[in-house]
């Protein structure tokens, strides 16, 4: 039987970004799901299951629709240990929120960005992590 894929969703609101993220996923072995960004967001997530997702913060011209699509993600029990990688060219809102990100283990790619920087990021992202709620729940390993 052959293996299952793993499955990869990217968040974004450009065509061409989709599609380049697309290729990339899919020289690295991933079959990938491509989202504009959509008023029920969270349903259409955990419909995909996916073992990754490539979430862009900014969404048009709604600054930040990302950032709250990620906070919808670390606060549903469904979604919140889907290891996540936000790509964007949002340095302030990345900055002012590095706590958070660092501590839900999220990894980011700033725009612009070279295919090295986003594959090392993705190959990361399949590294087994300790998270605060494993600490929380003795589940340390």
């Amino acid at each position: 039987m052959a293996e299952k894929r793993r499955r990869a969703l990217v968040v974004n609101d450009t065509q061409e970004i989709l599609e380049l993220f697309a290729d990339i996923l899919e020289g690295m072995g991933y079959e990938s799901v491509l989202m504009s960004y959509a008023p029920r967001e969270l349903s259409r997530v955990r419909e995909t299951e996916p073992d990754l997702i490539i979430l862009d913060f900014l969404m048009g011209d709604r600054e930040l629709l990302g950032w709250q699509l990620l906070q919808k993600l670390k606060m549903d029990r469904r979604t919140d240990s889907i290891p996540i990688i936000v790509c964007t060219a949002a340095v302030k809102a990345v900055a002012e929120q590095q706590g958070y990100l660092t501590e839900q283990g999220v990894l980011v790619v700033l725009k612009p960005f070279n295919v090295d920087q986003l594959e090392e990021a993705i190959r990361a992202s399949e590294e087994p992590r300790i998270t605060a709620r494993d600490i929380q729940e003795g589940n340390e390993t």
